[in-house]
């Protein structure tokens, strides 16, 4: 039952990490106001807890779970996966600081640091797509070495 628990909550939680990451792409755009500066940060806030909650269940998946770590740290899939994951942690933290910034000022941000923001959530959105990818080969099996 743990295992079955662990699965679910562990693809519930990546697809509302992608759902979010999707709302800050969406909302992010040219002509923002404070009002939706202060939105999007709220949001980013949930993407931080969010990313956080898939790395535990994620690990405690990999480690407690049915095929247990052996069968996980085997595979260059299941490390493509948490390195990708990894890339799109270090992407996310520009837009966040960018966000806090953002709140802070008295003016809304302007075009052009909207537009660099944008272009890496863009990248964030794009290698989110290779996480699931990743996942089906690891579970297939492909991939295992050692």
């Amino acid at each position: 039952m743990l295992d079955l628990f662990l699965a679910v909550a562990h693809h519930l939680l990546i697809f509302t990490l992608f759902g979010v990451l999707i709302a800050e792409f969406v909302a992010v755009r040219p002509g923002m106001t404070n009002v939706m500066v202060e939105r999007i940060a709220a949001i980013d806030l949930w993407y931080g807890v969010v990313a956080a909650l898939i790395l535990a269940v994620g690990f405690g998946r990999a480690i407690f779970a049915a095929k247990g770590w052996l069968y996980y740290s085997h595979n260059a899939f299941f490390w493509a996966k948490i390195g990708v994951f990894v890339i799109i942690g270090l992407l996310s933290v520009q837009p966040t600081l960018a966000f806090i910034s953002w709140r802070r000022a008295v003016d809304a941000p302007e075009d052009p640091q909207i537009s660099r923001i944008r272009g890496l959530l863009c990248a964030e959105v794009v290698l989110f797509l290779l996480l699931p990818v990743f996942a089906a080969a690891m579970a297939r099996g492909y991939g295992e070495f050692g």
